[in-house]
């Protein structure tokens, strides 16, 4: 009975209770800081009574819950709540002891406006409300009250939610992932970014949906390309680096002279191999152009170190962003002693995804 309750509170969306701490704890901070900081910067008065009205909490919920939502922004939070005070201000003084009608339109024109001025922010709409029946000492304060307390609130409290989110490992204000760049330093994209929906497809859908979303457009495609990667390995799951992998590898030993190494590969044809200890254990790659800068040395003098291995069970679906990099061109299978039982490429992922890709479509 207590699940099902927790469950219809919560929804379907998995919350983590570090998330609930991050955010109460944040908003606690933050609007303490704000409130006693604002007071102490208008000339003091009761240290009990922070200067802080009402919308601003509000406006906690979304920094220290939801930095990363577009109406969270420092934009929205500041030019939202000022903008918002300013037309409510202005509002109530067009139409005195008018609040049935002025409050509504207050509310209604700062929606609009901030929309237009592309600082939407929920407690905006608050803050144009309570300058129209928030009593005497709004209407005496006239347009003053937008830059005090509302303009300093919302600043302070924004310089919170950068301290705060900063310190508990978000971001804000908030920035959506970047592609990583090309490793070879161009301007292409990565391989795996050249294939499925592009930019315009993802502006085409949300001009077709139509509706204001609270999440930023660059956020959704990296979201989306997240959900592409998790669907391609749950339908690759079963295809394993042991089914495909090459058994017969050209190997070389890292105490072997590196000119032989170099006429080793040429003689198969290859541009590098894996290279292994005394055991057998796999210590690096080595390449022609090392080998060659080398020749008078030894191979463990040219190999690198850096290599990526996996094991017999591993799905294939994991070497995907690893082969598709750029940065590297195969990877090692090892046992659990890490020695070396066989290699795949490149070549071998992309012979497996297009017989898979064949299989898909015959079904």
């Amino acid at each position: 009975m207590t699940q099902r309750l927790l469950t219809l509170l919560r929804g379907k969306t998995p919350i983590r209770p570090l998330d609930a701490l991050k955010g109460g704890g944040g908003a606690l901070l933050g609007l303490l800081f704000a409130g006693l900081l604002g007071r102490f910067a208008v000339g003091g008065g009761d240290w009990l009574h922070p200067l802080l009205v009402a919308p601003i909490g509000a406006s906690a919920v979304l920094i220290f819950a939801v930095p990363a939502s577009p109406l969270a922004q420092p934009r929205g939070v500041i030019g939202g709540n000022v903008v918002s005070a300013f037309i409510g201000i202005t509002v109530a003084m067009l139409l005195p002891n008018q609040p049935l009608v002025a409050a509504p339109l207050a509310v209604g024109l700062a929606i609009a406006v901030m929309i237009l001025l592309g600082c939407l922010h929920p407690p905006g709409g608050a803050v144009a409300l309570i300058t129209v029946i928030g009593g005497p000492a709004v209407t005496k304060a006239g347009y003053l009250f937008a830059l005090n307390p509302v303009a300093v609130d919302s600043v302070l409290l924004v310089a919170a939610g950068m301290a705060w989110n900063r310190l508990v490992g978000r971001s804000y204000p908030h920035r959506a992932p970047a592609p990583p760049p090309s490793p070879h330093g161009t301007a292409d994209p990565l391989p795996a970014s050249r294939i499925g929906y592009d930019a315009g497809d993802l502006d085409k859908a949300l001009a077709r949906y139509g509706e204001l979303l609270d999440v930023s457009r660059e956020d959704l495609d990296a979201l989306f390309r997240e959900v592409e990667i998790q669907a391609h390995q749950r339908l690759h799951s079963q295809i394993r680096c042991g089914e495909v992998m090459s058994r017969d590898v050209i190997r070389l030993d890292r105490a072997q002279s590196a000119e032989s190494a170099l006429a080793f590969l040429q003689s198969h044809d290859l541009r590098a191999a894996p290279v292994v200890d005394e055991d057998g254990r796999v210590i690096g790659m080595a390449r022609r152009a090392e080998l060659q800068a080398n020749r008078r040395r030894t191979v463990e003098a040219a190999l690198d170190p850096f290599v990526h291995r996996v094991r017999e069970g591993t799905p294939i679906a994991a070497l995907l962003p690893i082969l598709s990099s750029g940065q590297t061109h195969e990877a090692m299978v090892v046992d659990s002693d890490r020695r070396l039982v066989g290699v795949i490429t490149q070549t071998d992922l992309i012979a497996v995804l297009y017989r898979a890709h064949i299989v898909e479509s015959v079904l």
